[in-house]
């Protein structure tokens, strides 16, 4: 669809950027002409989609050596660089920008705020998205710029519209704000419920709190690394990705070549629990999977994990993955982690001496049940709240298209045409085209 197939009010117009707006001029600035408390924007500082300045630094503090655009109040600034990041603001207050950063005047022509509004359209998106140039870093060039599309209504309705966008965009904006809480709390839920199945308040049969034993002395035999293999015809061997949220994903897995190694040592089954030995981040260092079904073939695993064999005697399992990310176990883990070149590691020794808060075992198996219910109750709010997520991110594009279609405030009759509008720029044009230019005095 391009906008030539809207279905526009009578008073509308489709028209071209360059009809109406001198893209791509923009007033440069030196390092060394820029006031230390001019506010200095650069791309990043832009939140993509929402237009959301993230941080505003003066010169004094970016201390930048480039050269830069000036921009005004009221100017609208378009992210050049990658515009499918969407990433346009409307100035309320001067300063300087990256030259990635387009200042636009809007002229006699455009409301400033109707012509930010229009930038963030899913139909200018999808041209500019289409004609930058470039492959790693695409850009809108000044020739396409001029050539952009635009919907231009009556002035007086551009105003309207605008006002309208700015009240219910920010209802958007506000609802957008109260979903990204939940998920915080939500974690903050799962926590409490791992914090208090390891102390006894979970199930209320102690409320002391449980004694904490060291793993090795909870195992039906030592701890073991994997073994490291290339790819071959062999026995399956797990990846580094088989390590689920909570389970071993058994069809993560390739053929090794096994050269001779007595490969049954490395073995999994049902009940085993698999531990990530290294990590570029602390918190996911350590981190654990159970083996929750017996694989139907032969299936080892790698030297990036260590086997934990639980003793079924005195240990649950499903216990013991249950409270493995909550803070009592993640703090022992997090705090043995020795780090190498940007690595996080965890040796065996530092799990053998883990001390794990340990019930009876009739016990074990009541938390895990409760444990279960109370996650999958957080896990249907989890599914509700992406499903919000995605209900609240396609009501800005929604809305904006029945902005530009005319649907969201009514016409009026006593309005200026926007073709009469564009006769009154062109005549302005070409009456300032035709003006003589004044000579320079010379000295």
């Amino acid at each position: 669809m391009s906008i030539t197939d809207l279905d526009l009010p009578p008073s509308w117009v489709a028209v071209t950027l360059g009809q109406v707006i001198d893209y791509g001029a923009a007033e440069k600035a030196e390092p060394e002409e820029i006031a230390p408390e001019t506010w200095v924007l650069e791309l990043e500082d832009i939140e993509r989609d929402s237009s959301r300045v993230l941080q505003r630094i003066p010169f004094s503090v970016r201390r930048s050596k480039s050269t830069k655009n000036r921009f005004s109040r009221g100017d609208v600034l378009y992210g050049k660089l990658r515009p499918y990041l969407n990433k346009v603001v409307y100035a309320d207050a001067p300063g300087v920008c990256t030259t990635e950063i387009v200042p636009i005047k809007p002229g006699s022509a455009l409301a400033g705020r109707y012509l930010f509004y229009w930038l963030r359209h899913p139909e200018f998106l999808r041209y500019v998205t289409e004609i930058s140039h470039g492959v790693n870093m695409p850009r809108l060039g000044t020739e396409a710029g001029l050539k952009a599309p635009l919907v231009l209504a009556p002035l007086h309705e551009q105003q309207r519209i605008a006002d309208k966008l700015d009240t219910v965009l920010a209802r958007v904006d506000a609802c957008r704000d109260r979903l990204a809480r939940v998920a915080p709390l939500l974690k903050r839920f799962r926590q409490s419920v791992l914090a208090a199945a390891t102390s006894g308040r979970l199930t209320a049969v102690a409320p002391g709190g449980y004694r904490a034993v060291p793993l090795s002395g909870l195992l039906q035999e030592p701890l073991r690394n994997g073994k490291s293999v290339v790819d071959g015809t062999g026995v399956r061997v797990l990846r580094l990705s088989s390590l689920g949220e909570k389970e071993v994903k058994l069809d993560e897995s390739k053929r090794g070549d096994w050269g001779g190694i007595d490969v049954g040592r490395y073995f999994i089954h049902a009940g085993d629990f698999l531990v990530a030995r290294g990590s570029g981040s602390r918190e996911l260092v350590g981190r654990g999977a159970l083996v929750s079904t017996e694989p139907e073939e032969p299936v080892a695993f790698p030297d990036t994990m260590i086997r934990v064999r639980p003793d079924l005697t005195s240990l649950n399992p499903h216990y013991l993955r249950a409270i493995w990310d909550g803070r009592e176990v993640r703090s022992q883990i997090e705090t043995s982690a020795r780090t190498t070149a940007g690595i996080y590691k965890i040796s065996q020794t530092d799990l053998e001496s883990l001390k794990v808060p340990l019930p009876p075992l009739d016990e074990q198996t009541e938390i895990v049940r409760r444990v279960e219910v109370l996650f999958a109750f957080a896990d249907r709010l989890e599914v509700r709240l992406a499903q919000a997520h995605t209900a609240v991110d396609r009501l800005t594009p929604s809305l904006l298209a029945q902005a530009f279609r005319g649907e969201l405030v009514p016409q009026h009759p006593e309005d200026e045409p926007a073709a009469e509008l564009l006769k009154r720029l062109a005549t302005q044009h070409e009456t300032a085209s035709a003006r003589p230019r004044r000579k320079r005095a010379t000295a």
